[in-house]
């Protein structure tokens, strides 16, 4: 069973910089599709980041390239999202998803399969 639980988020000044986490747990067999996503409150979820587990390439939201940057630990089984240069836009709840069709990933969140509950990510000017 497929588990993702997120943490690292908190509050931070703009300019700053983040890391948050996603641990994993049931994803040892095959490769994956692996996202970060993020809603903030009254829209929609968008995406973030992804990465292919297998092939290790890594695809950003245009709004953040330059800013972030996804990487996956294997020896921890974790997935981190670093974001610099905070702003205010960036408060968001942040979530970490994942799915088995990691020969076409997903773009769309609704099409991945599996969702961590998310953590909260505050940006104060």
């Amino acid at each position: 069973q497929v588990h993702l639980v997120e943490s690292g988020g908190g509050s931070v000044q703009a300019g700053g910089s983040l890391r948050v986490s996603c641990a994993t747990s049931g994803l040892s067999n095959g490769w994956w599709c692996m996202g970060w996503f993020r809603q903030a409150r009254g829209a929609e979820r968008e995406a973030v980041a992804r990465l292919n587990t297998r092939s290790g390439n890594t695809v950003y939201a245009d709004s953040m390239k330059g800013r972030v940057t996804v990487s996956l630990d294997n020896a921890k089984n974790t997935l981190v999202l670093e974001i610099n240069r905070l702003a205010p836009d960036d408060t968001a709840m942040y979530y970490c998803a994942a799915d088995p069709r990691w020969t076409l990933c997903p773009t769309d969140p609704g099409e991945f399969s599996y969702w961590g509950r998310g953590t909260q990510v505050t940006v104060s000017s």
